[in-house]
Formats: structure tokens, C-alpha cells, sequence
């Protein structure tokens, strides 16, 4: 083993190779620093005089399945400049780090593509190691999510947990990353945001969320004059719960046993797309048997499938008369569910109509919830929050799958 196989596989530069020890299975290189490049660490003064040494192993690239360490007598010096006594630099490994620098990047490596009991028992060290390289990376990278370029953002909640435990996520709509995770859900979730936002000077274009009135007021308190976008899946997530509550209302005035056999089990036939209803299991006939004993529940269901095509008028005016007209169309209805629906459009009519000035929507922070959902299952949950968090920041990036 020579010192130029050190410098150039193990990135171990600047220090003289002196033996070869093998011990259980493994390969163990000691190393020494030569006296001409001792240096002071605080001051970097070579007038320095050697006051003892540390012995200490670091663990290095394996070599195929053996492991490897290199062992080394970390110099205590004086100095002369400054008076200190301390331990010099280590210029292959960090402070305080039982890995050298290239073992760190090759667990990175691996990490994209493998979990961290993977990489842990690839490598023949505990997981505990493996999540302490990772979080270190993490925190150098994503501890502080950059602003400034963020135009366009998404705000939802996610549920982490039992008890009703929430995080407030922001995604970048233009890069898709996660800049801010907040502790519940609501206006307080978002000061650290709004603070941090005013700090980078970014000039926010528009903001997609769903309808949430903690989340509408904060917007228009720190962000005033920025349009609000209410996206499609919120709007017909809000519909479809007022079409289930309607059938669920129906079937238990319902006096005829009919009725109530039509009626039962046929809420995920209403909610889904007319086009997507499955012939071969008889699907549309089943449908329109309910449809046909109720004029409530037909009208409300019709009028599901006409919202729909709000989000296909071609222009802004366009859209605005085809929203007055739907609502005209609901409040003819006499249906109470229906009435209400249509008021609550109207009253976020604005941020309906948006939509036509920027073509954005909550749908990415939704993949993203439910990657961050997969992740934590996948995981069996995470005790380290402030691991979890960083590795959310860092979700946009993952490159191994994380199904399957």
C-alpha cells in the first residue's frame, strides 16, 4: 500500500503511509503526518512544536466487502504565534467525525438510491452513522430554503400523525420544493414564513390554496394585492362532500324501501367522472336507477358534471358568465346544500376567476403530501422531527423510488 494509493482512492492527502494491519475481517492503514506540515489551527502559524498525539481510526471506503480504517496519531501542537495548545486539522475527515470525508460521500451516493437500513447493512456500520451523514448533509443544504426566486407558491396542510398533528407546507410552484414546514395549521403556522419572505424581498405573483379562511386572511394581511388562486380539486372536493352529505340526507328520509336500496352504496358511483363509470359493472345503470328516484339527487349530480367544465371556458369573461349562470342554475335548484355552495362560490368569486391569470394550482403540494405521507410510512414514522423535517425539504430531490 503505498501514499499515492491513499491520496488518489481514499482521498487521504498529504500524509505518509506506514503499514498494512488486517484484524477481523477487516483492513486497517495507519498513517503520519510529516513534522514540515504541522500548522496551528487557529492561526495557521508553522511555528509550532509537537506536544504528543491522539491515536484515532476513521472509517474509510470499503474495499469490496472488507471494511476499511485508517488509523492515525492526531498531532498535539504548541504554538508560538498565538500560545495555544490544541490538535491540528484534519484534512481528510471533519471535527469530530469517526469518517473520512470520501466514506461520507459515498454514503450520500448511496442514500439516493437506497434507505438507510440498506446503506447500513451494505456497508457493514449502524444506521444511527448513516442518518448522522445524512442529517449533517441535510442541514448544510436545506436548513434555510432560499426566497428569493420564488414567484409563484401553494399553501395546505398535512396531518403527520394521531391526535390531529399538522404541518403547514408552502411548496415553490416553479421548482417544486418545499420552503416552508410549520408546526399545526392556520395563520401562526405561517409567522416564520412571512418573516423570512419579507426578508429575501421576493415578489410573490400568486398564491394557490384551498379555501381555508386562516389561510385567505393571512395571505391578504402579508402578502396584499397578490392574487389568490382557489384551484379546481379543492373546489370539487368541496362539491363532491356536499353531494355525499345530499345522499346521505335522502337515504334516511327516504319512507320507500326502493328508495333506500337504490340509494345505499352508490356514493363513489356520484362522485366519479361521468366518463370514467365502468359498463361492465353495470355501473351507469345502477346510477341512473337512483337518478331516476330522486329529482334532488339528479339535479345535484348534473350540476356536479356541469362545474366541471368551468375550468374549460376559453376566457376569463367567459368563465365569469358561466360561473353566474351555474350559480343562477343552484339556487333554482330549491336544494339548501346546493344554494349554500353556490353563495360560497360567489363569495370567493375572485379567486375563482384568477385561475385565468395564473394556470396554477395546489396539485404539486398535493403529490407532495402524499410523498411525504409514503415516506413516513415507509419509514414506520420518524422520532428524530427535526430529521423528518429536513428530509421533506430535501423530498424534490429523492431519486430512489419510494414504493415498491
Amino acid at each position: 500500500m503505498s501514499t499515492s494509493l491513499l491520496y488518489h482512492a481514499f482521498g487521504v492527502r498529504g500524509y505518509q503511509y506506514q503499514r498494512t494491519d488486517y484484524a477481523e475481517g477487516g483492513v486497517i492503514m495507519t498513517v503520519t503526518q510529516p513534522r514540515k506540515t504541522l500548522r496551528c489551527p487557529i492561526c495557521g502559524s508553522a511555528d509550532v512544536h509537537k506536544r504528543g498525539e491522539k491515536r484515532r481510526s476513521f472509517r474509510a471506503l470499503p474495499i469490496g466487502s472488507r471494511p476499511v480504517s485508517v488509523e492515525f496519531g492526531v498531532p498535539r501542537v504548541s504554538c508560538e504565534r498565538c500560545g495555544v495548545v490544541r490538535q491540528v486539522n484534519i484534512a481528510f475527515a471533519d471535527p469530530r467525525k469517526s469518517y473520512t470525508r470520501s466514506f461520507g460521500r459515498y454514503v450520500l451516493e448511496l442514500s439516493g438510491k437506497m434507505t438507510i437500513q440498506d446503506v447500513a447493512g451494505h456497508l457493514g456500520v449502524g444506521w444511527d452513522l448513516v442518518k448522522e451523514i445524512q442529517k449533517d448533509h441535510l442541514k448544510k443544504q436545506f436548513a434555510k430554503p432560499k426566497l428569493r426566486r420564488v414567484r409563484q407558491i401553494a399553501i395546505d396542510e398535512i396531518c403527520i400523525g394521531r391526535g390531529h398533528r399538522y404541518l403547514t407546507v408552502v411548496l415553490d410552484l416553479k421548482s417544486g420544493a418545499v420552503v416552508h414546514l410549520g408546526q399545526g395549521k392556520g395563520a401562526d403556522a405561517l409567522k416564520p414564513f412571512w418573516k423570512r419572505l419579507k426578508a429575501s424581498r421576493s415578489k410573490i405573483e400568486a398564491v394557490a390554496l384551498d379555501m381555508s379562511p386562516a389561510y385567505i386572511a393571512a395571505v391578504i394581511q402579508n402578502l396584499p394585492g397578490v392574487p389568490l388562486v382557489f384551484d379546481r380539486f379543492h373546489i370539487m372536493k368541496l362539491f363532491n362532500e356536499k353531494l355525499s352529505t345530499l345522499r346521505r340526507q335522502l337515504y334516511r328520509e327516504a319512507v320507500d324501501g326502493l328508495q333506500k336500496d337504490v340509494l345505499k352504496g352508490i356514493r363513489w358511483l356520484l362522485l366519479k367522472n361521468s366518463e370514467n363509470l365502468d359498463e361492465s359493472k353495470n355501473e351507469r345503470q345502477r346510477l341512473d336507477e337512483a337518478l331516476n328516484v330522486n329529482r334532488s339527487l339528479a339535479a345535484a349530480y348534473y350540476l356536479k358534471e356541469l362545474l366541471r367544465w368551468f375550468w374549460e371556458q376559453p376566457t376569463k369573461a367567459a368563465a365569469a358568465v358561466w360561473l353566474n349562470e351555474w350559480c343562477a342554475l343552484a339556487r333554482a335548484s330549491g336544494i339548501r346544500v346546493l344554494q349554500t355552495f353556490a353563495n360560497t362560490l360567489q363569495g370567493h368569486r375572485s379567486g375563482l376567476l384568477a385561475w385565468w391569470d395564473h394556470a396554477i394550482s395546489t396539485g404539486p403540494l398535493e403529490g407532495t403530501n402524499n410523498k411525504i405521507k409514503t415516506m413516513q410510512r415507509q419509514a414506520y414514522g420518524y422520532r428524530d422531527r427535526e430529521f423528518f423535517e429536513l428530509k421533506i425539504f430535501a423530498i424534490h430531490q429523492a431519486r430512489y423510488e419510494l414504493v415498491g
